[in-house]
């Protein structure tokens, strides 16, 4: 059976649309020279409360800015990467193509295996968080991202047995298959990682701040993530 962890994906395109329109206006009017606005990744061991953190975030930077900031995940890098008509008019002013080159030209040769797939996705990471105003959760954006200085990274660990509990609820499955869905999930982002980007994502040196998601609940992550930016 499927595993859904986040909500649909339509509402996120028309904010990153909204982010890429914004942009676009920007550069219109010779904004763009600006320092670029602030980035947020969000790494996460699975069963960790990434996505309704970083949805509670999202309404706390929104209100700061007084402007709007998209949400990226896998999810909806992996349907902009599908969608050409969404992919164009997101990439369209985000970003420059000689810089992402060179972004991506730094990043371990193993993931060229797998050919064009994770470098459209490296384009997206790279050229929205060169934009700023964008929350990018997984698909090691930290990792990806970690020379740009407008960016600031932020990771989630907890304790074996509360991400069991987390998932059991949020999935409303038995313990022991959340077990098992914890662990082989676990396995697939630690080899994702390892493979593409050849670095340990555990590592508490690319991040600005951890947090135990056992200690601190989702809102209080968001807020203190929030007193760190500001």
């Amino acid at each position: 059976m499927p595993y859904t962890l986040i909500p649909a994906i339509e509402q996120r395109i028309s904010t990153l649309l909204e982010v890429a329109r914004r942009v676009e206006r920007e550069i219109a009017s010779d904004k763009a020279k600006a320092k670029p606005k602030m980035t947020v990744t969000i790494s996460r061991e699975f069963g960790c409360e990434a996505y309704p953190m970083a949805e509670q975030l999202k309404k706390l930077l929104d209100a700061k800015t007084g402007e709007t900031w998209a949400l990226m995940d896998k999810a909806l890098l992996e349907e902009v990467s599908k969608n050409q008509n969404v992919a164009e008019s997101i990439l369209q002013n985000l970003g420059e193509k000689g810089f992402v080159d060179d972004m991506i030209a730094t990043l371990s040769p193993r993931w060229k295996s797998e050919k064009d797939h994770y470098r459209r996705l490296c384009q997206y990471i790279i050229s929205l968080a060169n934009v700023g105003n964008v929350i990018i959760v997984g698909r090691g954006g930290a990792i990806v991202t970690q020379s740009m200085e407008n960016c600031y990274h932020f990771r989630m660990v907890a304790p074996h047995d509360f991400k069991i509990r987390s998932i059991s609820k949020r999935l409303s499955i038995p313990h022991k298959e959340a077990e098992e869905l914890i662990q082989r999930r676990q396995q697939q982002r630690d080899t994702f990682i390892n493979n593409f980007l050849n670095c340990d994502a555990s590592d508490p040196n690319h991040y600005h701040l951890v947090f135990n998601n056992a200690k601190s609940t989702t809102d209080k992550i968001a807020e203190t993530i929030l007193c760190y930016l500001f």
